[in-house]
């Protein structure tokens, strides 16, 4: 490889998730400078999105290690594996938890993010935990190894990650009660047709769903393991060895509160990634942005959010200061068997406005819908959810930038589909059902 001078700052990176190390090997494409990547949760980078196959047994760590372990002596790339307690930035260092302190010209914080508790009694216990990062993962195989030493779990949470455990939990064969406050699963973020669909897609892996249901209490066994919970609305007592707290997660900033780095619920972050201290970056999990963009969220816990800033910020170090422009939100999960696409803007029945209009088509097997989301008056197309259809992400983004309408895309929505040809359409019926939707609207 070979290295164009640009400068020869010392550039550190405080996190080896994605956003870290995308940022790490952009500027390494670009400049010749010191790169340091700092960590205390792996010494090599992994991709976070496949802790869940490691516990179902699909894939071993060495598979979630994107590169070879020689990678990044080969690419210049100093790895440190320690723990930050403190910055000192009017000094530009680096303080570990353990001694010692690294200096450096320019800083990026990647810290990403932890489990949101909110004071419930006994969150603190053994067996009772989050699941985002690697050390989760192991404390998970400790205390829910399989279902003899494990006769119970409760998840505490309704999101992506709460979904990601149950199924988890449930190819072990260990019973799962899960814990929603909201009265439909993901209620909050799916129209009500969307996330009915997934109450019943859940019930029918076998999982205990309680709507409506918030978490009062863990319960000690005395020895300081968890032994049970309490339900707020009904005093009920559940017997469990495991409770998963996937209530949502925040930035991981504790460490900074003493720093004179401007916090909000993240790192404020300006459209260039810049915090209010100068040579300090913050992207990923723990970046705010101070003016959201668009419709999106201040403060985005997504993995491809996290390496688009990597990406813009990599840049910017290198002396081509770049705004930071994620384009169209698009998301993507998976429910058990069911996959799940988003891509524009589809709100809640809660969050939608008036002039949201929404059609949505189901599948009679239950297990397959799209949801579209248009402007009432002039029809353009806001976004799309679909469940057990997958779409090209370049067809649809394109749709949203030229403004086309819900006919247009109900029409030519052959052309986005990507499933593998042997897989059945259902482009036709989809369509029929928007028609004869339309037809009663006029009428």
């Amino acid at each position: 490889m070979r290295y164009r001078p640009i400068f020869m700052e010392h550039v550190v990176i405080i996190g080896n998730g994605i956003s870290g190390v995308t940022a790490a090997r952009h500027i390494r494409k670009q400049s010749n400078c010191r790169i340091s990547i700092i960590s205390s949760e792996t010494e090599h980078f992994f991709s976070r999105t496949a802790l869940m196959y490691l516990y179902m047994g699909h894939m071993k760590f060495e598979h979630t290690k994107p590169y070879e372990d020689f990678f990044w002596k080969k690419n210049k790339l100093d790895l440190i594996h320690a723990h930050v307690s403190k910055l000192d930035p009017a000094a530009k260092l680096v303080h570990f938890q353990n001694g010692g302190s690294l200096g450096y010209d320019k800083l990026i914080l990647a810290v990403g993010s932890k489990p949101n508790k909110f004071g419930w009694p006994g969150q603190d216990l053994q067996g009772v935990q989050g699941l985002y990062s690697y050390q989760d993962l192991q404390s998970l195989e400790q205390y829910a190894p399989n279902n003899r030493l494990c006769k119970r779990a409760v998840i505490v949470g309704g999101g992506l990650i709460g979904i990601e455990l149950a199924e988890m939990l449930s190819t072990r064969d260990i019973p799962v009660t899960f814990l929603v406050r909201e009265p439909s699963f993901w209620g909050n973020v799916l129209p009500a047709s969307d996330s009915a669909l997934l109450n019943k897609h859940i019930a029918s892996h076998h999982i205990d769903l309680r709507l409506s249901s918030n978490l009062k209490e863990i319960l000690s066994d005395g020895a300081g393991k968890v032994r049970g919970v309490i339900i707020h609305e009904t005093g009920e007592e559940i017997p469990c060895n495991f409770v998963g707290l996937t209530a949502g997660v925040s930035p991981n900033i504790d460490f900074l509160k003493d720093s004179g780095i401007a916090l909000g619920k993240g790192i404020l972050v300006n459209r260039y990634l810049e915090t209010n201290v100068q040579d300090i970056y913050a992207i990923g999990d723990c970046a705010e942005q101070k003016e959201p963009i668009g419709l999106r969220r201040a403060v985005e816990a997504v993995w491809y959010t996290g390496r688009m800033m990597g990406e813009t910020v990599a840049q910017t170090i290198c002396g081509k200061r770049t705004a930071y422009r994620p384009g169209n939100w698009f998301n993507s999960a998976k429910f058990f068997d069911i996959e799940y696409q988003t891509y524009g803007w589809v709100f809640s029945g809660k969050n939608k406005n008036d002039m949201e209009q929404h059609f949505h088509w189901e599948h009679e097997d239950g297990t397959k819908c799209i949801t579209v989301a248009y402007q009432k008056d002039s029809r353009i197309f806001l976004g799309i959810n679909t469940f057990g259809i997958r779409l090209r992400h370049e067809v649809v983004d394109r749709w949203l930038n030229e403004q086309q309408t819900v006919d247009f895309v109900i029409t030519n929505l052959m052309k986005a589909n990507f499933d593998p040809e042997w897989y059945r359409k259902f482009e036709i019926s989809i369509q029929s059902t928007f028609q004869k939707s339309t037809k009663q609207l006029i009428s």
